[in-house]
């Protein structure tokens, strides 16, 4: 499973490689449809992505991965991009996560 496809991001933690998935409301999916760079790759609705994620995580799970979820606000996404000259895509939602999983470390 492709962990930078824009909602996963491994990354290291005190007790070995963390897999952090980020995690959006209904309100704050909706929100991500409209700012993000690249909407083509995102699920059409909010509940085919929680469909996806679901299969998602079970494949985690499954790989014997240790994964946190880490709740997303799409504003603040929108701001750590703007602040880093990132478009709003895929890399840096993976990126943008790594680094709030990395904030609770």
């Amino acid at each position: 499973y492709p962990l930078d496809y824009g909602y996963l991001k491994q990354t290291r933690a005190n007790d070995g490689a963390v897999t952090g998935v980020c995690w959006y409301s209904a309100e704050q999916w909706v929100r991500l449809r409209e700012v993000a760079a690249d909407p083509a790759v995102l699920e059409d609705t909010y509940e085919a992505w929680l469909a996806m994620m679901k299969k998602a995580l079970r494949s985690l799970r499954d790989a014997g991965l240790t994964y946190q979820l880490v709740d997303v606000d799409t504003e603040e996404l929108v701001r750590w991009c703007r602040r880093n000259g990132r478009p709003i895509d895929g890399a840096a939602r993976a990126e943008y996560g790594a680094v709030l999983l990395r904030q609770r470390h």
